[in-house]
Formats: C-alpha cells, sequence, structure tokens
C-alpha cells in the first residue's frame, strides 16, 4: 500500500507519498494556484501505478479535494487534530505528516465516504457545536447578522451554490441561472478564488452575490480565533482581488459553529449565513433527487442550500433547470440573500 498526505497552504497544495515502510515513492509534489484538478490527476496516477493500492489523507482543515479525490475512485481518510502533528500558523500540518499518520496508524484514521462526506462520524460532535452555540445564534438572528431563513410572507427565495468557483461546473451553473433570468448567491473558497480568478469575476460581473467560504474549508470549530480570522481575511482578500469587492456574508463550511466561532465571525462583521432547504447534492445522490429535495423542502423565504464545486457537480447542474421551473411555477422569486435579511426571524423551535 502506499500513502499519500495531502497538505495545503497560502498557495496551494502539496503532496508526499511513501510506501509501508515509509520510503518515497516519488519526490514531494506542489501545486500552487492550479485549483484541485491538477492536484486529483495527480494521485489518481498514483494510485494507477500502485494497481490501485493508494490511500490519500487529508485533515480536518481541508475540505476542497476528497470529494473530488472519491468521485475519481481514490481512498481518502481524515485525520484530525488529536492525530497529527500541530497545524502551522496558517495552512495544514505538512503533507509528510499526513503521510506517516496514515502509514503508521490508519485505524485512528476515519475513511471518508460520498455518502457522510469530509466531516463522516463526526456528526454527533458536531450537532453538540451547534447545540452550544444556539443562544448565541439566535441573539445574532435578532440583530441580522445570522440568518437561516426569512419570514414566510414574501414568495422570495435565496437559491445559494458554495465550494466554488470550479472550471467546469461553475460555468454551467452560471449558464442555467443567466437563461432563467435568476440571482444567485455564491460562498467560494478562497483557494478555489486564486486559482479561478476570471470566474468569481463572472459571478459578480453577472449580477449575482459572492461571499466568503474560508479558505480552506475546514471545520471552523476546530480552530482558535486567529486561524479562523485568517481563512476569513485571505478569502476576502482574494475576492476583493477578483471582484472589486470584499464580502460581508460568511457561510462557515458544513455549516461547523459553536459560540466562540459564531462570536469571533459576529466580532470581525461576518453575517453567518445558513439554510433551511439541503439539497444534498455534495452526495451525488442524482439529478431526480436533487431536484425533490429542493422542491419538497423550499416554501417562502427559504435559503437553498446547492454545490457548485468540491466534487462533480455535473448532477446540480443538471437538477437546476428543474428546481427553478418548479419554484417559478410556485410563483416564488430569487433574490440574493442580503436581500433576505430585511425579513429574517427567530426560527421557532420543532
Amino acid at each position: 500500500m502506499w500513502y499519500a498526505g495531502i497538505g495545503w497552504g497560502a498557495d496551494g497544495y502539496e503532496i508526499v507519498a511513501v510506501d509501508g515502510a515509509g520510503a518515497p515513492v516519488a519526490p514531494p509534489n506542489r501545486f500552487d494556484g492550479t485549483g484541485t484538478a491538477e492536484p486529483v490527476a495527480y494521485l489518481r496516477s498514483l494510485a494507477e501505478r500502485n494497481g490501485g493500492d493508494l490511500i490519500a489523507v487529508i485533515d480536518s482543515t481541508n475540505g476542497v479535494v476528497d470529494g473530488e479525490l472519491m468521485a475519481a475512485g481514490v481512498t481518502v481518510y481524515r485525520a484530525d487534530p488529536w492525530d497529527v502533528a500541530p497545524r502551522p500558523a496558517f495552512g495544514s500540518p505538512p503533507a509528510t505528516a499526513l503521510a506517516e499518520a496514515a502509514r503508521s496508524r490508519l485505524s485512528r484514521l476515519t475513511r471518508l465516504s460520498l455518502d457522510s462526506g469530509t466531516l463522516g462520524g463526526r456528526e454527533d460532535q458536531a450537532d453538540a457545536d451547534i447545540d452550544r452555540g444556539a443562544p448565541v445564534e439566535r441573539e445574532l438572528i435578532a440583530r441580522g447578522r445570522c440568518i437561516v431563513h426569512a419570514g414566510r410572507a414574501q414568495p422570495e427565495v435565496a437559491l445559494t451554490f458554495d465550494d466554488g468557483p470550479h472550471p467546469v461546473h461553475t460555468p454551467r451553473v452560471l449558464d442555467v441561472l443567466r437563461r432563467y433570468r435568476v440571482t444567485a448567491t455564491f460562498f467560494c473558497v478562497g483557494l478555489h478564488v486564486r486559482a479561478h480568478p476570471g470566474i468569481a469575476a463572472r459571478i459578480a460581473d453577472e449580477g449575482h452575490t459572492l461571499g466568503n467560504h474560508t479558505w480552506s474549508h475546514p471545520y471552523l470549530p476546530d480552530l482558535g480565533r486567529d486561524e479562523v480570522l485568517g481563512q476569513v481575511d485571505r478569502t476576502a482578500e482574494a475576492l476583493r482581488r477578483a471582484t472589486g469587492e470584499t464580502p460581508t456574508l460568511l457561510r462557515p463550511p458544513y455549516g461547523g459553529r459553536s459560540p466562540e466561532v459564531l462570536s469571533w465571525l459576529a466580532e470581525a462583521g461576518q453575517t453567518t449565513v445558513l439554510w433551511d432547504v439541503e439539497a444534498a447534492d455534495w452526495a451525488m445522490v442524482g439529478a431526480p433527487a436533487i431536484v425533490r429535495n429542493v422542491v419538497d423542502g423550499t416554501d417562502f423565504g427559504s435559503i437553498i442550500l446547492l454545490h457548485d464545486g468540491g466534487g462533480d457537480r455535473s448532477q446540480t447542474a443538471d437538477a437546476l433547470p428543474g428546481i427553478l421551473e418548479f419554484l417559478l411555477v410556485r410563483g416564488c422569486r430569487f433574490v440574493p440573500v442580503d436581500h433576505l435579511l430585511a425579513s429574517v426571524r427567530v426560527p421557532t423551535q420543532a
């Protein structure tokens, strides 16, 4: 078996691959400013060289490559903060440390699947963090600094897309939105904006709103205050360079939040954007199921979560016309998230 650690930093990715004895099977490889296609292709080629016997390892601060790797047939494991050496001030643990963690103590790591997503196995912890943050979340909603959905009186919904920009899927999504004359909100990952600034600029040029989705798509409750704000600030700067605007809307990856994270974001001037309609398109459930999930769950004031990056999003692009046609027939108007903020209310308990 070969083991490949995938590290990330301010410029891109580093991959280190070793065999079962810890010897390198290829020189360390850097992918700066390339997006995900090249590192994914490289890891797939390593797997093919070894007859498919390759395990790729990310850590919990990296939610940008595992979906595409699994879609390409590569086995992926996740290391959590207690599994690897301390992180640098900005970036993941070294790729070498991640490869060694898999080689020497694979049983302590978590195997990922498209069904479970990057946070597979940590759902209970994520739910507990959200529960702890509920009082802060309610207070921020009342102040207009957090939104789950808007009021239900007006026939308005917000269509949102996470994890882009992607060089293939985002343009497809934009083409559909332009054809139907619909505006949306795109929550962008900084590493992807750095790799594809022209696509981010197109999103803005076509009248859509851009939001911040952090630099590397980490589980934010794993990070300290400076790390969280570093993720936010670097992404904001990348978006400013690409579009001329600095966003103040932020969606935490996976919706991961705690009282500390919510407070840090609010203190930094960010409005946290959540959702009440989950399409589950990240799990690649098929275009018809994506359409059903959205149209069955949407009410006036809803915020709909879809994805234009982070994996193979061809099903999302295929589903989008059906979603739009169903909701337009219902009389829904599609508006950016910031338009909904004026009618925010505290959600009632079920």
